[in-house]
């Protein structure tokens, strides 16, 4: 049996690149390691799917700590021939430090790295394998496909913090066979070592016995995975698994990179996640940490990459607009916008990585493989409770423009470093999708010419009482909370009427306070108040009032966002809620509770009890306590909305 070793390569006469240079290709990216891997690693596998094929593509991050069955086999083989100058070949003090982690990516359904071995052989179309393994910077060549510079793959050694990969393999031979392929890769630095010569830093692990180094194959490649733990091919099964050696995880815990990288997946992935037209999601995902599953969000659900897709499944519509150049003219792409009241966001990690904090006002932009190319964002609307977000996919024949536009980590459009058309279709794009969110903001009530009012949406200070449609203003109505400057008590809001027995009338303001102890409360038969018998035998009269509970905010009750209003009825007794919504018509003061022709009003969703158990009706019984509820209210596009809450005393059948 081959016994596996390390290969350093000499600088050949006629040069070579070296390791340090090789590292660099990236540039200097603003997203993180492990953002730009989940990127990379995705185009990748997206672009290796297997011809014909209509089952998606599974693709998986599994990080783990190699356990002591297997650790002993990773430190012999992985360090027999290896450079003993730890400054040149680091693997060397990461497998003496102590426990080996390790974080794999994983793509099944896939063609795996087939083709010839050796680069000088590659001559064909067949040449996944000296691509991914010995060539650098080989252009793509896969129609419509998401890498463009063949420079994704230095990520997997950035990312490792002693620059080793394993890359373990299975694809198909010429003659229709199955073949599986383990292969180990360092990329560190260039060095002359003291028995002199040059060397480039690049080392290759596998079968030394020729005049380059090859990758163990068949059943010696099976038979060293299975010692060294790695997940084996189901029978029949393609596709790759690249094997980062103590991978840096930016100071985060394993667990807590893992929950990093699903989220990070969701956000840099999702239309691959989707299903549209009937057909399956295009790529299914997982992440794991020593065995533990980390769900992966589902963006159809998850506040506020839902905003996206509904964008999206806009822009495959009807509703969906074209965006052309009008000089040259040009098709450049198909753009979907939608607006929606928001609640306030509370960023995760992955949504500040991308500068999304507490307000979604961004384009989605991509190329025809709809890989997620980066967020442009637009102008910010004028309330934090609204938002937008926006599709923008590239027509099939302008896939090379862009493709060529993208630096080589693929996550910007910079038309400054093209040629004349090409950027000016570039530029075009941009102008066209800042035409169309001027649009949309313009429907949401910013100042008329002429006008002295400010915008709608900006003028929380000026009618800080009142509660936003799809581009209103967060807050309550002023005169509809007790204790705001607008409110007036009166008699009828928080009176009690004391009935002494012997005279049975008599009216004295009494506040607010509670009955006092033993009293037995019952409802009264007229009038909407509660009646309480004391024990000195007068009667107390107190009429139900509303206690509000903060102010009204937006959160969301499955794909529909609604403004909440929490209460309490601290009268005990059963008490009649009624909802009071009106539209306020700012600069004028009116209030209209019956819309006009064509337009819609707030709705009452229902009374959400302190279990989050939705009831409906309007009146509705509640028992009055210290239990605090919830009116939910779904608020009219394109108003501003009061909302009010009436309560009286169930009456005696």
């Amino acid at each position: 049996m081959t016994q596996p070793r390390w290969y350093s390569q000499p600088y050949p006469p006629e040069g070579a690149s070296a390791a340090e240079g090789i590292r660099n290709q990236l540039g200097r990216p603003e997203l993180d390691l492990l953002t730009i891997l989940v990127r990379e690693s995705a185009q990748n596998s997206w672009d290796a799917r297997s011809a014909g094929s209509l089952q998606p593509v599974d693709y998986g991050i599994d990080m783990w700590t190699v356990g002591p069955a297997h650790a002993p086999a990773w430190r012999t083989l992985l360090l027999a021939g290896a450079p003993t100058n730890v400054d040149r070949f680091p693997l060397n003090d990461t497998f003496r430090r102590g426990p080996i982690r390790v974080l794999a990516v994983s793509d099944r359904g896939t063609r795996g790295l087939g083709g010839p071995t050796r680069a000088d052989a590659a001559v064909g179309p067949e040449r996944d394998f000296v691509s991914f393994i010995r060539n650098i910077g080989e252009p793509r060549d896969t129609a419509l496909g998401g890498g463009t510079y063949g420079f994704g793959k230095g990520i997997f050694y950035l990312l490792s913090k002693a620059g080793t990969v394993l890359v373990h393999s299975r694809c198909r031979t010429p003659e229709g066979g199955i073949e599986t392929r383990l292969i180990g890769c360092a990329l560190w630095k260039s060095y002359v070592p003291e028995t002199g010569g040059r060397y480039t830093g690049r080392h290759w692990w596998g079968d030394t016995s020729g005049d380059v180094v090859e990758p163990l194959v068949g059943h010696e490649a099976e038979a060293v995975a299975q010692r060294l733990g790695l997940r084996p091919f189901a029978v029949d099964e393609t596709g790759t698994s690249v094997v980062v050696i103590d991978p840096n995880l930016d100071e985060m815990e394993p667990a807590e990179a893992a929950d990093y990288l699903a989220d990070t997946i969701a956000w840099h992935l999702w239309p691959k996640m989707i299903s549209s037209d009937g057909r399956p999601p295009a790529m299914r995902f997982s992440v794991t940490c020593d065995g533990i599953d980390h769900p992966i969000p589902d963006p159809r659900t998850t506040r506020p990459l839902n905003m996206f897709v509904a964008a999206y499944e806009r822009m495959t519509g009807p509703q969906g607009q074209d965006l052309a150049c009008w000089k040259p003219r040009k098709h450049l792409g198909r753009l979907g916008l939608v607006k929606r009241i928001v609640p306030p966001l509370e960023p995760t990690r992955a949504q500040r990585m991308l500068n999304i904090e507490d307000l979604i006002h961004h384009v989605c932009l991509m190329r025809p493989a709809e890989l997620v190319v980066t967020y442009r964002p637009g102008p910010k609307p004028p309330s934090s409770n609204q938002g937008y977000a926006g599709v923008f996919r590239a027509d099939e024949s302008m896939d090379e423009v862009y493709a060529k536009a993208e630096p080589p980590t693929h996550d910007a459009w910079n038309r400054h470093s093209l040629d004349r058309p090409e950027s000016t279709y570039v530029q075009s794009t941009f102008r066209r999708i800042d035409e169309a969110l001027n649009g949309l903001l313009s429907l949401t009530g910013n100042a008329r010419p002429g006008s002295s009012n400010v915008a709608l949406g900006a003028a929380s200070s000026l009618f800080s009482g009142l509660v936003g449609g799809a581009w209103g203003i967060g807050g309550a109505t002023d005169y509809s909370k007790p204790g705001s400057t607008a409110t007036r008590r009166t008699v009828s809001d928080d009176v009690e009427e004391v009935v002494p027995a012997s005279q049975g009338h008599g009216l004295t303001e009494r506040g607010t306070g509670a009955p006092t102890g033993g009293a037995n409360v019952h409802t009264a038969g007229g009038a909407g108040a509660l009646t309480v018998a004391s024990g000195d035998g007068s009667v107390t009269r107190r009429r139900p009032r509303v206690q509000y509970v903060g102010d009204p905010y937006y959160d969301d009750r499955g794909d529909t966002s609604v403004l909440v209003q929490e209460f309490r009825l601290p009268t005990p007794g059963p008490q009649l809620v009624r909802i009071d919504l009106a539209v306020t018509l700012p600069g004028t003061g009116g209030r209209e509770t019956d819309p006009p022709i064509g337009a819609s009003m707030p709705e009452l969703v229902g009374w959400e009890d302190e279990t989050g158990l939705l009831h409906s009706g309007d009146p509705y019984v509640i028992e009055g306590g210290d239990s605090v509820w919830r009116a939910l209210v779904r608020p009219a596009p394109d108003t501003m909305t009061e909302i009010g809450i009436k309560v009286e005393a169930v009456k005696a059948s």
